[in-house]
């Protein structure tokens, strides 16, 4: 099935009442799976970047997945003695085969269909990637670290021990949380709604970045700033880390209380590699 015959069916879908999809039941459930295989084979994605490097949603994929879990009733699944789950029958976790090239470490990661993990992917446990989410090639997914629903993570990416990578199903339009290209996001990291980090990029440990979360370019001398519509967009080769801002009421001044603000206190250049960077940035703050 092409995709746009797929996208068609879909957005018809998601316009019906529960009593009529129950009552198409046997029609969909085949167009969901289809569906879903060429989500976990990446041929289709939901997101895309277009010719000027820009970020869209694909609202319809979302749909797609919204309608696997309408449909989706519960089931048990396990052997009911050492391991055993219950989960909606639609989204069943991912099976790999040693051809695929996808590392998982034994000790109790988890993969759901409809999530795309390249050849190369090293995913250490435990971890879990969602539907709907695509893991590019010689990425590593790290201990405790999560990826959402729907984010797009690029190649040779390290995502750190405990890293929160946000997901995001509705409104179908928003985008997801995306991460570029070898970017490296350290560990207990929080990345969500839908921000954006180019390519190259270096998030320091206990960064938390949200939609509207200003950042302050310690090297160009501005602020970058989102908004729920339109994510904080993190530049690339930007070396992010945890810093504090002051707060202006008289109470905080005089209780000298801050709040919690990320920094960009460098830039990669081409040959810098992710640690390096970061080290360098750390020493040059604490030893200026």
């Amino acid at each position: 099935m092409e995709a746009a015959s797929l996208q068609r069916l879909l957005e018809h879908a998601a316009t019906l009442t529960p009593q009529e999809l129950e009552a198409q039941r046997g029609d969909l459930e085949p167009v969901l799976e289809h569906f879903l295989r060429e989500l976990s084979a990446g041929r289709i994605r939901a997101a895309f970047r277009d010719a000027d490097g820009q970020w869209h949603a694909v609202a319809w994929v979302k749909q797609g997945i919204l309608l696997c879990f309408r449909l989706g009733q519960l089931r048990e699944y396990g052997d009911g003695e050492l391991w055993s789950f219950v989960d909606v029958h639609t989204l069943p976790m991912r099976r790999f085969r040693r051809e695929e090239r996808v590392r998982i470490v034994p000790g109790g990661s988890a993969v759901r269909v409809g999530a795309y993990v390249a050849p190369g992917v090293i995913c250490m446990p435990p971890m879990y990637i969602n539907v709907g989410a695509y893991v590019d090639e010689g990425t590593l997914v790290d201990s405790h670290a999560l990826v959402g629903s729907c984010a797009q993570i690029g190649r040779r990416v390290h995502l750190s021990a405990g890293v929160q990578i946000g997901g995001v199903l509705e409104p179908p339009a928003a985008r997801p949380v995306i991460v570029e290209d070898e970017a490296f996001i350290g560990a207990n990291s929080v990345v969500v709604e839908g921000v954006l980090i180019r390519r190259r990029a270096v998030v320091a440990a206990g960064v938390v970045l949200t939609a509207t979360t200003p950042v302050y370019d310690l090297v160009r001398e501005r602020v970058l700033s989102g908004t729920p519509e339109a994510p904080v967009e993190i530049p690339e080769g930007a070396v992010v880390v945890p810093g504090v801002r002051a707060l202006s009421t008289a109470y905080a001044r005089a209780h000298g209380l801050g709040i919690a603000t990320p920094l960009i206190v460098k830039y990669r250049d081409a040959r810098t590699d992710a640690r390096a960077a970061l080290e360098g940035a750390l020493r040059q703050m604490f030893n200026p």
